[in-house]
């Protein structure tokens, strides 16, 4: 591992670590809380205002780290953004690994300091914010559903980050803020992951702290939102390529 790479999988472990730890803590939080006023679940007490505070932790997370980490690594901090740039040959396969790899690892050690900051109840009640279908959503809707939110977040992060012809300084608060729309849209159908690491962090967790055991939904997390990405990072390069526009910015490149 060269210095480089060296430096950006810790940018990628460290930004996907907050919005596990700060996302997903967000979540737990809310379900500690509805627990304690006697309810079940996120919703009973607050509806579509419990899913804006959580969609809110997430997305100002997510800008915050591009802000910091975007210059080191481009803070992908999503293993579907990755491969979304890897397809479209805007990163290189060997450092697509060390990313995903970080990323991975930066979401469970979130998952577990939550449950170090939390105890117990972070499993037992929040399930450190692992995500599942909704009520009445079948498998193939919530697959459907995270494809199509990732699709939008890929989108967004090829015309605001990877187009080089893209306003500066714009991508996090872009990039952050569709990450909030998408979680408030569709936190009551899948959880809203759009993530495979956050999804990940959470699942490995529980399953070694006591939790409950949902990766029978782990497919949803890892297929919708891998097609999601590719299927946008193509769309945005063939709508781009007469432009010549598809070039990433040099904080994604190795020089």
């Amino acid at each position: 591992m060269t210095c480089n790479i060296r430096k950006k999988f810790f940018a990628e472990l460290l930004g996907t670590f907050f919005l596990v730890f700060f996302g997903t803590g967000a979540a737990v939080v809310t379900l500690l809380i509805t627990d304690a006023a006697g309810a079940t679940g996120i919703g009973p007490l607050g509806g579509l205002g419990d899913w804006i505070a959580i969609a809110l932790a997430f997305g100002l997370t997510v800008m915050i780290c591009i802000y910091v980490f975007g210059k080191i690594s481009g803070a992908h901090l999503n293993p579907a953004v990755t491969i979304g740039l890897l397809v479209t040959k805007n990163i290189a396969l060997i450092d697509s690994i060390y990313y995903i790899v970080a990323q991975v690892i930066g979401a469970c050690l979130g998952s577990l300091c939550l449950f170090l900051c939390l105890g117990d109840p972070a499993v037992a009640i929040g399930g450190l914010g692992a995500t599942a279908p909704g009520l009445g959503v079948s498998y193939l809707q919530a697959m459907f559903a995270e494809f199509l939110g990732t699709f939008f977040l890929m989108m967004v992060v090829m015309g605001v980050a990877v187009d080089k012809k893209a306003e500066p300084g714009f991508a996090g608060i872009s990039i952050g803020m569709t990450v909030a729309a998408v979680i408030v849209v569709l936190g009551a159908f899948t959880g809203a992951s759009i993530n495979p690491a956050r999804t990940f962090g959470p699942y490995l967790m529980d399953t070694l702290l006591g939790g409950a055991n949902l990766w029978g939904f782990f497919p949803i997390y890892l297929v919708g939102p891998i097609l999601g990405a590719v299927c946008a990072a193509f769309a945005y390069a063939y709508l781009a390529k007469d432009s010549g526009v598809c070039e990433l910015p040099q904080p994604f490149n190795d020089e």
